[in-house]
């Protein structure tokens, strides 16, 4: 059965129509707290901890930039401690497993470059903190980095 183009115009038309008049839901319109993530976290097998460390991780970047912008420095430093925290056990969890290592990898490279932004934008008297941060995620990238290409495989 061939379809002359009026008829696949009003098809195509009609397909459009549906599209947009049936209801859809996003997936996960709801951004969990960094206490359901933990929660989360401790339930969770070990290779599935390593997005959730990650998503809790950039969750507290995001949480720590906002912080430091209004000025509350002292809250911001228990966010970028929970930053470096939550990657190492992100790193470790992938080493473990040998699962998400390129991922975190990917996301801990993003997390040092918006805290490197983050440190020129910040007082003096906080840049020490967030220059031990980002110190804290290069080693992670490192290790990580080691854990996908160990040197023995070298030819």
């Amino acid at each position: 059965m061939r379809l002359n183009p009026s008829r696949l115009r009003r098809l195509a038309l009609a397909a459009t129509a549906c599209a947009l008049l049936t209801p859809f839901t996003v997936a996960d319109s709801h951004q969990p707290t960094v206490s359901e993530l933990k929660e989360k976290i401790s339930k969770a097998g070990l290779a599935d901890r390593v997005p959730l460390c990650i998503q809790l991780s950039e969750l507290q970047l995001r949480e720590a930039d906002r912080l430091y912008r209004s000025g509350d420095g002292q809250h911001a430093k228990a966010a970028l401690t929970d930053v470096a925290t939550f990657a190492e056990l992100a790193r470790d969890y992938s080493i473990q497993t040998r699962k998400h290592e390129k991922k975190s990898e990917i996301a801990v490279r993003k997390m040092v470059r918006k805290l490197t932004d983050l440190k020129h934008s910040v007082a003096f008297d906080d840049q020490a903190e967030v220059q031990s941060t980002i110190d804290r995620l290069q080693r992670v990238r490192d290790d990580l980095l080691a854990a996908m290409f160990p040197e023995g495989n070298k030819k």
